[in-house]
Parts: structure tokens; C-alpha cells; sequence
């Protein structure tokens, strides 16, 4: 074989430029897609002495520091990045978001 023969049978053809970067872009948002989040909604908090958390039982009511109808705080990773309210469907109760952060809102969180 000549080495011209050689150079045909080993270049194979290039995608196009934009082709390449769409699949990246894919390959790279299937893989955040991927990652486990914790989700948590906080109805309210309280803080209390030791005696009066061991004299809770069935039954007991505990008073939260929120107000009927304020909105509830929906954490990511423990960060807050929504509120929301309480919904009922089906005998279940479910959480309807009101408002997102916004992104730099979210970003300035991190740090």
C-alpha cells in the first residue's frame, strides 16, 4: 500500500463543527439530569426546651413560629429556592410553587 492509500483508509469524515457541539451540549445535560437531589418544604420552626420535647406524645400539638396562609420554603440541598403553598389532592397534600428564586438570587446562596 502507498501511503496515500493509508492516509484514505485511517481520516475518517468530521461531523460538522455544529453537530459536535449539539451532542456535547446533550451528552452534558443527560448527566446533570442524573444527579439525586434532597427536596425538603419547612411548614415552620420552633424552638423548645429538652423538657418540653420529652413530654411530647400522640396527640400533642407543637406551635409553629409561621401564620396561617404564609408561604412555605422549598429547599434544594438545603438551600432555599422557592416558595409555596399547601394544596390537598386526593386525600394527599402536595405543594403548589408561587415563586422561584431567581437564578442569581440562587447563585449568590451558594457562597
Amino acid at each position: 500500500m502507498t501511503e496515500t492509500n493509508e492516509a484514505k483508509e485511517t481520516k475518517q469524515p468530521e461531523a460538522p463543527k455544529k453537530e459536535r457541539v449539539n451532542k456535547k451540549e446533550k451528552y452534558d445535560i443527560d448527566f446533570v439530569l442524573d444527579i439525586p437531589l434532597d427536596v425538603s418544604v419547612e411548614l415552620g420552626r420552633v424552638t423548645m426546651p429538652v423538657n418540653d420535647l420529652l413530654q411530647l406524645g400522640p396527640g400533642s400539638i407543637i406551635e409553629l413560629a409561621k401564620l396561617v396562609g404564609e408561604p412555605l420554603h422549598i429547599y434544594i440541598n438545603n438551600k432555599m429556592i422557592a416558595k409555596g403553598e399547601v394544596v390537598v389532592m386526593d386525600e394527599k397534600f402536595g405543594i403548589r410553587v408561587t415563586d422561584i428564586s431567581s437564578p442569581t438570587e440562587r447563585v449568590k446562596s451558594l457562597g
